[in-house]
Parts: structure tokens; sequence; C-alpha cells
């Protein structure tokens, strides 16, 4: 018997304060999860959609997170 692992890509977005969120990539999408939230803000058609939702989510006047993959 063999399993297989499925491995999703994963950006975390960081803010002047630290990490505000991170974006997901799996079958439904994008998928953006803020920090310290108990669930996704939702899942979304392309990376810059799912990156333009994350920091509408910041605190108004924030400046564009930094997204690095991991």
């Amino acid at each position: 018997m063999s399993t297989t692992e499925t491995h999703h890509a994963l950006w975390v977005a960081y803010g002047r304060s630290g990490v505000v969120g991170t974006i997901r990539k799996d079958e439904r999408g994008y998928t953006v999860t803020m920090a310290g939230a108990d669930a996704s803000a939702g899942s979304f058609p392309s990376m810059e959609i799912a990156k333009s939702a994350l920091h509408s989510r910041m605190m108004p006047g924030s400046d564009w997170p930094e997204f690095r993959e991991h």
C-alpha cells in the first residue's frame, strides 16, 4: 500500500508589526486567512486577487504587506 501526500503552496504576509496573514494554494484556489482568525476569509481565483483581499482586511492605511513563499 502506498500513500501520497499533497503539499500546497503557502505564502506568509508580513506587515510592519509582523505576520498579518497567509495565502494557501489548494484545489479551490487561493485561500486567505488573517493572523489570529479562527476561519479563512475566503478563497479567490488568483494570487493577485487573494493578495488584494488580504490587504483590504488589514487596518485602514496599512502599507502593502510583503509576501514570502514557504
